[in-house]
């Protein structure tokens, strides 16, 4: 088994395949641009040595000022974990491209933000609501939701 890559060796190697991508790295955490995540996500997973085959979760917060787009990954042969997020500052519209063609476990959970978020992932194969009704107004985990 080969050691596991920090967070910021992994942030270097993306900058160096994508420059300009990446925001910042800390800890297991690395930032890229909303533009640049799928190039991102898709170096991750298909480039030797990285190999992040798998998504443990996908996640969104919202800080009021922007969203936040969390992406847990694993490379289980490799032993590497990173924490891959996105910033989205436009609430108004909020999209970012689907990670559903390179981890198929992305589906329920990209559709899960864009119900209750209102986050969209124009290349989902199905972005439709998941919990709530179609004629519901609005996205209820959203700060500025009004109950």
């Amino acid at each position: 088994m080969t050691t596991a890559l920090a967070a910021t060796e992994i942030a270097a190697k993306l900058e160096a395949a994508l420059p300009g991508s990446v925001v910042e790295s800390n800890g297991n955490t690395v930032v890229v641009k909303d533009v640049q995540l799928f190039r991102a996500a898709s170096y991750l997973k298909t480039t030797a040595g990285l190999d992040f085959n798998y998504l443990n979760y996908l996640t969104a917060t919202d800080y009021q000022t922007h969203f936040e787009l969390i992406y847990d990954l694993i490379s289980i042969e490799h032993n590497h974990h990173i924490i891959l997020k996105t910033r989205l500052t436009d609430r108004e519209k909020a999209t970012v491209a689907s990670v559903v063609s390179l981890w198929r476990g992305a589906d329920f959970q990209e559709r899960e933000i864009y119900d209750l978020f209102g986050i969209n992932f124009p290349e989902h194969p199905n972005l439709k609501r998941i919990f709530l009704w179609d004629g519901f107004q609005g996205y209820p985990l959203r700060k500025d939701f009004k109950h």
